[in-house]
């Protein structure tokens, strides 16, 4: 195992075999902007699950790469555009990035975050926009040795528009990217609610995965899957009632109790996800572009008018 440190405050990353050459890079405490990437590990090469929101962040990775392996990162795989998972891409210089057609568009449109205005200041460093240049449309297979990993599109919006997760059969492991969060509230403000609900499911738990990596959070088991699917339909329920009532997102948010999720991090996202959920009963497709300003706005007065904390 190998680890760096980021954040005095926080413990340390590490780099954990989850299976034999297939690792989790685990990031503490793994809230705004803090994810989880994987590395598969080959005779030939290593392949990346997604890179690190900043650039300190994506070069500690890369240091705890080369205490596991000498040989270079040959392809990397995003899960989907968020700049958490894909402002690192540049830095692994002669990996071929892969990823679905809308990640590569999702990247692109989304640029650099201009302003942090809703999170508390941090530190990107340098940042080179370096979308999927290999693209695919349903999936893709990847080989590392002998090792079947197959990288699918899971058909709807979820998370986001362009979801994709990468499952190794034979060692029944699943890298599940952010449609599943552990330990800390899920976010569907660029995405659906019943689009989540339906990949969870249909998809992810049809699987079997006995290991998760999740996008953030430490490595689990299956229960994650229901976990999470718990909160969604919790979450199902709440939005169906106060939009019935006619209760704003803030104020059906600041009146909810939290309940078995009181203790899960960034709460907060309870405002941005009934955003979501409100739009789609309102006859909003899957993945419709709802404004997102809105819903931090929201989320950060939710916060007691204090900016998101971010620590990465």
């Amino acid at each position: 195992m190998s680890a760096t440190t980021l954040d005095p405050a926080l413990p340390p990353a590490s780099l954990q075999e989850v299976s034999d050459g297939v690792y989790a890079y685990v990031q503490p405490d793994g809230t705004w902007w803090i994810n989880n990437t994987g590395l598969l590990v080959g005779s030939q090469g290593a392949t990346s699950v997604d890179s690190c929101a900043t650039e300190r962040r994506t070069r500690a990775y890369l240091d705890a790469i080369r205490d596991v392996t000498p040989r270079p990162v040959r392809t990397l795989i995003n899960t989907h555009h968020h700049g958490d998972h894909t402002h690192g891409n540049w830095l692994f210089e002669d990996a071929t990035v892969v990823g679905h057609e809308d990640t590569r568009t999702g990247v692109l449109a989304s640029g650099v975050m201009a302003t942090q205005e809703f999170w508390t200041p941090f530190d990107f460093g340098e940042v080179r926009l370096a979308p999927p240049f290999l693209t695919y449309t349903d999936g893709v297979t990847l080989w590392v040795d002998d090792l079947r990993c197959e990288v699918r599109h899971v058909g709807t919006p979820a998370h986001t528009t362009n979801d994709s997760v990468v499952w190794i059969p034979e060692r029944r492991t699943l890298f599940a990217g952010d449609l599943l969060f552990a330990g800390g509230t899920p976010f569907l403000v660029m995405g659906s609610l019943a689009g989540a609900i339906e990949v969870l499911e249909q998809v992810v738990a049809p699987l079997g995965a006995e290991t998760i990596v999740p996008g953030h959070g430490p490595v689990s088991g299956p229960g994650v899957v229901d976990d999470v699917l718990g909160y969604l339909r919790w979450l199902d329920g709440v939005a169906r009632d106060a939009h019935a009532a006619g209760v704003p997102p803030l104020e059906a948010a600041r009146g909810t109790d939290l309940g078995p999720y009181a203790d899960w991090s960034d709460a907060e996202r309870l405002v941005g996800n009934l955003h979501r959920a409100y739009a789609e009963l309102d006859g909003a497709a899957r993945g419709a572009r709802i404004d997102v300003d809105a819903a931090l706005t929201d989320m950060v007065a939710y916060n007691g008018g204090r900016p998101l904390t971010c620590r990465a």
